[in-house]
């Protein structure tokens, strides 16, 4: 084959690549916060969601567990012929992405380091407020990734564990979930930070209230507009950014309750959800 020939074909192997979807997986429900911001960056592509909703939550497992649950995810999306997984839970993005990276042919993007990189650039005292589920914090992966990008910078942690059950029931504004918050955030408050990462995705629906209890000069990153942007610039940056105009196929997967995923699920996204189905996930 000659050179015109060989790069003709790659050309075309890599337009078929990238007509594949994109992979994402969560506990639950938190991760579509992530999809959402994908959806705004990335109109065109393909994506595939699923939720482990059967198994929900895994802020509160056991390392090994939440390794075990996000390999068996991550085996379910690569059966799917994704081109890229985005990890979607803090958690696993917290304990288990290098292992998923070592065993996996496609990019593995998580959510935590673009976070922590948004949060270098945004502080200006280097004094970093973080709020996630329990394991998430008492991970310390947040405060590891900041401090790799910055020795001298500050990072407190607070586990928020309410916060989810919050706003899985919509509870997303109101006099208890503020009681909640103030409760969780009086003591970041005081600290003198100036930088607040949301260390898990159902947190941005709970910006509103975040804010209203941290007050001004607070400011707030969003680890899914971040990964996003990630996502957005892997894809470019190889060529596999899908540009076909025909309409993208949009797949959701959960492992337990369809109808609570779609209703929750759609006032995550802002849009209406046509293909779920229930699955069960092979045990590894």
């Amino acid at each position: 084959m000659n050179s015109n020939q060989s790069g003709n074909c790659d050309r075309t192997q890599n337009n078929t690549f990238a007509e594949q979807p994109i992979g994402i997986f969560d506990s639950g429900i938190g991760g579509l916060t992530v999809l959402r911001e994908i959806l705004n960056l990335m109109p065109r592509e393909n994506m595939i969601y699923l939720g482990d909703t059967a198994r929900v939550p895994y802020g509160i497992r056991s390392s090994e567990t939440v390794t075990k649950y996000a390999m068996e995810n991550t085996e379910f999306l690569l059966g799917k012929k994704i081109k890229l997984i985005v990890v979607a839970c803090n958690t696993v993005s917290a304990i288990s992405l290098d292992t998923l990276k070592k065993k996996t042919d496609v990019p593995v993007v998580g959510v935590l380091f673009p976070g922590a990189e948004a949060a270098i650039r945004s502080t200006r005292n280097r004094r970093i407020g973080v709020i996630g589920t329990e394991t998430t914090i008492h991970s310390s992966a947040y405060h590891r990734a900041i401090t790799s990008l910055n020795p001298e910078t500050e990072v407190l942690g607070v586990p928020c564990p309410l916060f989810v059950p919050l706003v899985e029931e919509g509870w997303t504004d109101g006099e208890v979930t503020r009681k909640v918050a103030t409760r969780y955030l009086e003591g970041l408050k005081e600290s003198n930070i100036d930088t607040l990462v949301l260390g898990c995705t159902h947190y941005p629906l709970l910006k509103g209230i975040i804010n209203e209890v941290m007050g001004d000069g607070i400011t707030l990153i969003d680890s899914a507009v971040e990964t996003a942007r990630v996502v957005g610039e892997i894809l470019k940056g190889a060529g596999l950014l899908r540009k076909n105009d025909a309409p993208p196929e949009r797949k959701f997967f959960v492992t337990d309750s369809p109808d609570r995923f779609r209703k929750v699920g759609e006032r995550f996204l802002g849009h209406k959800i046509e293909y779920i189905e229930k699955v069960e996930i092979p045990v590894i």
